[in-house]
């Protein structure tokens, strides 16, 4: 029986069809809120003020990086380009009271990078908990908490990591952060993207849904306006209680673009109305960088690789910059070699870095699911003569254009990678859908499982994104329980569907399993819900396949 226990180091106290077509509309509620401008004008009265918390994010052994903003004045309002320069010091010290401080600096906040603030601290011990804080001008910021990753080479006895996804300001409250910040027993939180969303006010979900009102109104497009969301987005509480607590591993997907973002545009993008589509992602990326805890490639991008000692190597990808533009749902171009999800020079760093790791578990954070996910399922002596003839997708009618299902050559080629390496215990870890799984991935759908699986993959659900009762305005499990039924019949490697709740994942890992424990909130329109476990599935090393736990890992 695998040991559930925790590392020796920790302490009690340490502890084409759209998506908006997809999964559209609706929330319960209606809670005004003040505009974030006003706010920070009545703060800033006492400025310099540190009025969106404090962050930390990316851990390595030996570092980790630092975040804040500061409002120096009170016309310096995010996305204004107004405010003076600031001079921002930091500190990171051992214990809370900064008796033991291990390191200090100074750093220079500008209108230019809308007054927000990194420290890259290196020189810190693997495996360490720290406290940090900045101060400008004699004014203190809150005080975060964070923790170093494992050494490069230390057998890790378990980690433990908080998953999220799809945080939509006017869908509800992120009372899924407020529990995970409660939590100590955390090394990281993983964000697996949609930490913001571009739509206009009452878009998405409807105005007769909004829980709470976002800031700019309008849709964002311009460099300012993708600022001014960040910002919105780190005055909630629980945002900042989050960040405070743990260090944040993050990648984007499309809504901090625009909906079903690819290479050379967007499904939510307008040429022309709303300008140039480089430029945009272009202001995108930027507000993106400025404003969370995540360190840029030397590409400029989000894929990047995480080491966690010998017990897991972390590949994160950006699969937004480097994709071809989405097929049409039923149509056989989805399986062009012509057409890719990652581009070219992603998908060889990916094979290179799974085939060179030595940790026990291989690690993808992915935002969309790779899974396929298809209806009319043939056999497969049937399958690929008749998609032939017709023109469609060899794996079956795909349902979801925008993942993976919709860039099967790439899919085929990772997963033969897999195989022909003899790679195992390869574990996706995704967003996205709005809706929990625990799947399989077969080398061959249509026969599994008499043919293989190659890796596992556990999706969370939103943080408050609408899922399906949220859609169709229904109670949860009115119509779910039908449409789970048929999914897994259809798809034999999907083990598990939650199509109603909102919530995450504890991801716990040993050397002998690797367990996702699904956590559902009450009410998203309720800024105090409440969560309880509801879900365990594991994956044994070695099998590539995952089993339900029953009972999360305590």
């Amino acid at each position: 029986m695998p040991s559930d226990r925790r590392p020796a180091d920790r302490t009690a106290t340490d502890r084409t069809p759209s998506r908006r077509t997809v999964v559209k509309a609706a929330a319960a509620g209606a809670v005004l809120a003040a505009p974030l401008a006003a706010a920070t004008s009545a703060h800033a009265a006492e400025a310099p003020a540190f009025l969106h918390g404090v962050a930390s994010g990316d851990p390595l052994p030996d570092g980790i990086l630092l975040w804040t903003r500061v409002t120096p004045s009170a016309e310096a309002t995010p996305g204004s380009g107004k405010g003076p320069d600031v001079q921002v010091s930091w500190e990171i010290a051992e214990d809370k009271a900064f008796r033991t401080v291990v390191g200090r600096g100074t750093a220079t906040a500008s209108a230019a990078t809308d007054h927000t603030v990194k420290a890259d601290v290196r020189g810190l011990r693997p495996a360490s908990t720290y406290h940090y804080r900045f101060s400008a001008d004699g004014v203190h910021s809150p005080t975060g908490r964070t923790r170093t990753a494992p050494a490069t080479d230390a057998a890790a006895p378990g980690l433990r990591f908080g998953v999220v996804s799809c945080a939509n300001w006017e869908a509800g409250y992120y009372s899924a952060y407020r529990h995970l910040a409660a939590r100590t027993d955390l090394d990281a939180v993983f964000h697996l993207g949609d930490y913001i969303y571009e739509y206009k006010t009452g878009e998405y979900p409807a105005a007769d849904y909004t829980v709470r009102p976002h800031q700019p109104a309008h849709e964002i497009v311009s460099l300012a306006d993708y600022r001014l969301r960040h910002a919105t987005t780190k005055t909630d509480p629980d945002v900042q209680a989050m960040h405070t607590a743990h260090p944040l591993v993050a990648i984007w997907d499309d809504h901090e673009f625009a909906n079903d973002a690819w290479s050379g545009g967007a499904e939510n993008h307008t040429p022309g109305a709303e300008g140039d589509w480089a430029a945009r992602q272009q202001a995108a990326k930027q507000a993106y960088f400025e404003w969370m805890p995540v360190r840029a490639s030397t590409a400029g991008t989000v894929y990047r690789r995480l080491r966690f000692g010998k017990l897991a190597d972390l590949h994160l990808l950006d699969l937004r910059s480097f994709r071809s533009q989405q097929s049409s749902v039923g149509n056989g171009d989805v399986d062009s070699a012509d057409r890719s999800i990652t581009g070219r020079a992603q998908l060889d760093w990916l094979k290179a870095g799974l085939s060179a790791s030595d940790a026990r578990w291989k690690l993808v954070g992915t935002s969309v699911m790779i899974s396929p996910v298809a209806f009319g399922s043939l056999p497969a002596h049937l399958l690929g003569p008749l998609a032939e003839l017709l023109g469609l997708p060899t794996e079956g009618l795909a349902v979801n254009v925008d993942q993976w299902d919709g860039y099967t050559h790439d899919r085929k080629e990772l997963i033969t990678h897999l195989r022909e390496q003899g790679i195992r215990d390869t574990v996706f870890l995704t967003g996205d859908i709005h809706m929990a799984w625990a799947n399989d991935v077969p080398v061959t759908a249509a026969t599994y499982p008499l043919s293989p699986s190659a890796a596992t993959e556990f999706v969370v659900t939103s943080v408050t994104s609408d899922n399906l009762d949220d859609t169709l305005h229904v109670a949860p499990n009115t119509l779910s329980v039908v449409a789970e039924t048929a999914i897994k019949a259809a798809n034999r490697h999907v083990k598990w569907v939650d199509m109603d709740s909102h919530g995450y994942g504890v991801l716990d890992l040993t050397a002998e399993r690797t367990q996702m424990d699904y956590y559902v909130i009450s009410d998203r329109a309720d800024r105090n819900a409440t969560t309880e476990w509801t879900r365990s599935y594991r994956t044994l090393s070695g099998t590539q396949k995952v089993v339900r736990a029953d009972a999360p890992v305590r």
